[in-house]
């Protein structure tokens, strides 16, 4: 007899046994609402009360923080150690707990509010938006311990693609050309709050319906990488319809 399970937060919450479609459908209109509470609020879906969001570092003039606009149910997140945070963990409104300890090994109410690497250093990230942005800068904040046992290292090289359908692969990212390739130094990243400033080539960045960051490697010798927050820095444009999210190319029949 097969049997389904639906699982929320690692956590198993309800089981139906045999193909029941009207118990299978019901479910998944559940889940559903569910998602759409979580998406909808006022703070972007992230689950907090309403507020200003938390930022590293300043923003340029003239653009702002479009966080919000990320689509949270469509996030997706390659080679995340399941031991911490989700890729919806970035994009907490809240500070970081690690700058409430000093010493970027606190963990919030929640649990461990960052983002870890399992089996390498590379991360991969896929960021739909629910409208058209014009993306200015990215704000990513790495807040590792200073010292102890297999510290994690902070992101070194990314790669930044635009308007893909979906996710990539780790070998498909390596065989496509980046929309655009920074690599980070130490000094890049702010003493205070951990927070390092990629600035984009306007230009490339203009209609995106959607991002995949790419964290290729991390500054040091450690096995993995640590990102606590991500924040999108820019301009919103036109609302996106849901389910017409769709892959544009930079050449006829991509």
């Amino acid at each position: 007899m097969p049997t389904f399970m639906i699982f929320k937060n690692t956590e198993i919450v309800d089981t139906i046994r045999g193909a029941d479609p009207r118990k299978l459908s019901e479910a998944v209109k559940k889940l559903a609402a569910e998602a759409d509470a979580d998406g909808s609020s006022a703070s972007g879906g992230f689950g907090e009360s309403s507020g200003p969001r938390w930022l590293g570092a300043g923003l340029p003039r003239g653009y702002t923080d479009v966080t919000d606009q990320v689509d949270l149910r469509g996030l997706d997140l390659l080679n995340a150690n399941d031991k911490f945070g989700t890729s919806r963990t970035l994009f907490r409104g809240s500070k970081p707990s690690a700058l409430d300890s000093g010493k970027g090994k606190s963990e919030s109410e929640e649990g461990k509010d960052w983002v870890e690497t399992d089996t390498d250093e590379q991360l991969m990230l896929y960021i739909p938006f629910q409208s058209t942005l014009k993306v200015h800068t990215l704000h990513i904040t790495s807040l590792p311990p200073k010292d102890g046992d297999e510290v994690p290292m902070r992101p070194k090289t990314i790669q930044v693609y635009t308007n893909r359908a979906h996710v990539l692969g780790f070998e498909e990212a390596e065989d496509l050309p980046a929309t655009q390739a920074v690599t980070l130094r130490p000094q890049d990243w702010d003493e205070k709050t951990g927070t390092a400033k990629i600035e984009l080539r306007f230009v490339k960045f203009q209609n995106v319906s959607s991002l995949v960051v790419f964290v290729v490697d991390g500054e040091g010798d450690g096995e993995t990488v640590r990102v606590d927050r991500l924040r999108i820095i820019g301009e919103s444009g036109e609302k996106m319809k849901l389910g017409k999210l769709e892959k544009i190319g930079d050449e006829p029949g991509e």
